[in-house]
């Protein structure tokens, strides 16, 4: 059977990380104009013809809402111009907070931007790491949900682990902390927080020892800092010897840098799912564009792509 040609394009913001998927596949990222007028709307048309071809588009929807709208737009005018399926790359799926109903008369963002996707024609989405398992679910059409775990358990390989224990800096992470120390077969301990409002924590305590261990906190999204940094401090309070983080995807909402640098962390990873260009010396960003490449790979030869999950 004759292999579909494919092709992959990218959205303004995540030009960056396209292009270092393209290296990985020795490929050229493909040729599209996104013209923006007075008013702020833009449009966009592909500069090659896609006809026939798998189409792969890489866009991380981070906010502003722009990178989705772009992404919309690359999808139907991909449909349009008669591609013969459309994968979205979505490397940071945002509104992914937004999975429930937590309280009465509010939206289920995430289920919204899934049908949104849907209905502007995706055949598949790959993307890293969902705020929530579940948003799998929201989509009818397949979902490769990749994990960052495929290039933090390199670093994690690296560290002294005899004294070395995970943490959660929340109770809705103990999974994915909990996967990390089953993987290494080291102890976890959680922290457990109240939140009066959004982005603001009342109170925080340990459920575990820490006394004279490494501790590496393990969470997917880093917004304003204030859990990860109130933990870490928390953390040392209790007579951890270090503590560092890993995270998946570095949204830092201002004043996470500085709450970072000012905090106990001794260093905080980070994937390049979202372009991160403040300075924080703390902060150590690793590509996940070698594992988007090999998922690309895998979909265009219709190869399994479950031996890309470490975790």
């Amino acid at each position: 059977m004759e292999q579909v040609p494919f092709k992959i394009f990218s959205g303004t913001k995540s030009r960056y990380l396209a292009e270092k998927i393209c290296d990985n596949l020795g490929c050229t990222l493909g040729n599209m104009i996104i013209e923006r007028f007075a008013d702020g709307e833009f449009s966009v048309s592909y500069e090659e013809s896609i006809r026939g071809c798998q189409v792969f588009l890489v866009q991380s929807t981070f906010p502003s809402s722009d990178n989705l709208l772009e992404l919309l737009l690359m999808i139907d005018a991909a449909k349009r111009a008669s591609a013969r399926s459309i994968v979205a790359v979505i490397p940071y799926f945002g509104w992914a907070r937004q999975d429930r109903k937590d309280k009465p008369r509010v939206s289920i963002g995430a289920k919204l931007i899934a049908d949104m996707l849907s209905a502007a024609g995706i055949n598949r989405l790959i993307t890293m790491d969902l705020h929530a398992d579940q948003i799998q679910g929201f989509f009818d059409v397949p979902v490769d949900h990749l994990y960052a775990s495929a290039i933090f358990t390199d670093y994690i390989k690296n560290l002294d682990r005899d004294n070395l224990v995970i943490a959660t800096p929340d109770v809705g992470g103990t999974k994915r902390a909990s996967s990390y120390a089953k993987y290494f077969g080291i102890p976890m301990v959680i922290c457990y927080k109240l939140r009066k409002k959004a982005n603001e924590i009342s109170e925080m305590q340990i459920i575990g020892d820490v006394e004279g261990m490494d501790v590496l906190l393990v969470d997917d999204i880093v917004d304003t800092a204030g859990t990860i940094t109130k933990a870490a401090d928390l953390m040392t309070s209790h007579g951890a010897r270090s503590v560092r983080a890993i995270a998946s995807h570095a949204v830092m909402s201002d004043p996470a840098s500085a709450r970072v640098d000012q905090s106990s962390l001794a260093e905080i990873l980070f994937t390049d799912s979202i372009p991160y260009t403040k300075k924080c010396e703390k902060v150590t960003i690793l590509s996940v564009a070698g594992v988007f490449a090999d998922a690309i790979k895998r979909v265009c030869l219709n190869e399994s792509i479950s031996s890309l999950y470490v975790l």
